[in-house]
């Protein structure tokens, strides 16, 4: 069954309770129903492998399941079975379970290039700790980002350096600065700027492009000249690009590193990892002042810890990995082909890894397009598939990528309409879609 661009009535209801209780609507802005078309927000009611179902009956293949964690499907039985066990057993004690110990020492057997490891419940406390980790063995204020990563943390240090920047101390943002990826000449003008200031450089060692050639082993040899602590963000890449991040398809160990989204399969789970000297200073075997590290009371969950075990097994026994990239690299070689068919090819762009996709919508001149967003975002989903990106998981099958793309040219057709007509407005139905970081609402 799909929506056949009909309005989502128990859908529409259920978002106008959430926004009389929740701000924004959602509790993750990428979420919120401003993201995707009017009244063609799905409110869901469960997920089951590759298709989630919306509380109006609508059934959808789902992409970029739960914000890329979910990336062997939802429900997978495996990782719910493991969870299952635990939490007959208890959850949260007041000193360390023997499952910390367990988590912990799977993590370091699959991610080998990391001494130690530490768990919290989301990315952004385990990047903040990174960059706090950072300043404090460096003795240095200032963080380095890279400018063209779109998200490292909700904390002032990061979320002051963007559009929604309100309540956000000035002093606190003039001291993270941004470097391009890709060029080491401009990384090092920047550390040679602000010389013996900055503490750290923090990236995704990969994104919708491979890194340049030499690149990363550049970026190691320049966080040593300078001084200065290498941090990869590897909560997309984590898994994604290998079992041991891109840090073990690269050949390049950070000094910290940091993962969450596919390591529990949707349960909350994250990790920093790095160098033991570094991690120790947030411990209790060192003669250094004291970093308040990662202390969180729900980051030892038994059950999440289970999970993230049940997903690290998962991946190295059935080639998950693997799997993941020949569903890419099926769906972006039929997304392609079907807008090439339909005149669009030039406008419905699919770039980055194929275990990793996302889709550009470009105007008449080639230029993003909120306009047109909408307009694919709608026809996708009035063919049942929900896809704000084209990020695989590892429960799609043959058929769920041919019915994509028989979907895709569907709406490409629509597309190549729009474009010919010279506005996309009359195929909206309602206000178009946002970026989720913008000034104003």
């Amino acid at each position: 069954m799909t929506t056949e661009e009909l309005p989502l009535p128990r859908s529409r209801q259920a978002n106008e309770r959430l926004h009389a209780m929740v701000p924004g609507g959602a509790h993750t802005y990428a979420k919120g129903d401003d993201q995707y078309p009017e009244n063609l927000a799905p409110v869901i009611s469960h997920g089951r492998g590759a298709h989630v179902w919306d509380i109006d009956c609508n059934r959808y293949i789902e992409y970029g399941s739960g914000l890329r964690s979910v990336s062997l499907g939802h429900a997978h039985p495996r990782v719910t079975e493991a969870v299952r066990r635990e939490l007959d057993r208890g959850s949260n004690f007041v000193r360390p379970s023997i499952v910390e110990v367990e988590a912990a020492e799977r993590f370091l057997a699959t991610v080998p290039t990391a001494e130690m490891v530490k768990f919290a419940k989301n990315g952004s406390d385990a990047t903040t700790a990174a960059v706090r980790l950072a300043r404090a063995v460096t003795g240095r204020p200032r963080v380095a980002v890279c400018a063209d990563h779109p998200f490292f943390s909700v904390d002032d240090w990061f979320i002051g350096t963007t559009p929604m920047s309100a309540g956000i101390p000035a002093a606190t943002t003039e001291l993270t600065v941004r470097f391009p990826y890709g060029d080491l000449a401009a990384t090092e003008e920047l550390l040679t700027r602000y010389q013996d200031e900055v503490a750290c450089l923090i990236l995704e060692p990969a994104g919708h492009t491979e890194p340049p050639p030499g690149y990363l082993t550049g970026l190691r040899e320049l966080a040593d000249r300078h001084g200065c602590v290498l941090i990869f963000d590897e909560m997309i890449t984590g898994f994604r690009w290998s079992e041991a991040g891109a840090q073990g398809l690269y050949g390049v160990v950070p000094d910290l590193s940091t993962f969450g989204k596919a390591l529990g399969n949707g349960f909350a789970v994250s990790a920093l990892a790095g160098r033991r000297e570094l991690m120790e200073r947030g411990g209790l075997r060192h003669a250094d002042e004291r970093v308040f590290l990662l202390s969180t009371t729900h980051g030892a969950e038994t059950h999440s810890l289970a999970a993230a075990m049940a997903v690290q097994t998962t991946y190295a026994e059935e080639g998950v990995t693997a799997r993941l990239h020949a569903l890419g690299e099926r769906l972006a070689a039929g997304v392609r082909e079907a807008a090439a068919s339909m005149g669009v090819g030039d406008h419905v762009v699919v770039r980055g890894r194929a275990s990793n996709l996302v889709f550009a919508t470009l105007d008449e001149h080639r230029q993003p397009s909120q306009q047109y967003r909408t307009l694919f975002l709608r026809r996708l989903l009035a063919g049942g598939v929900l896809a704000p990106s084209f990020v695989v998981s590892s429960a799609l099958d043959d058929t769920d990528i041919d019915r994509t793309v028989d979907v895709v040219a569907q709406a490409c057709a629509v597309y190549r309409k729009a474009l010919d007509a010279g506005d996309p407005t009359p195929w909206l139905a309602g206000r178009p879609v946002k970026p989720v970081f913008r000034r104003l609402v």
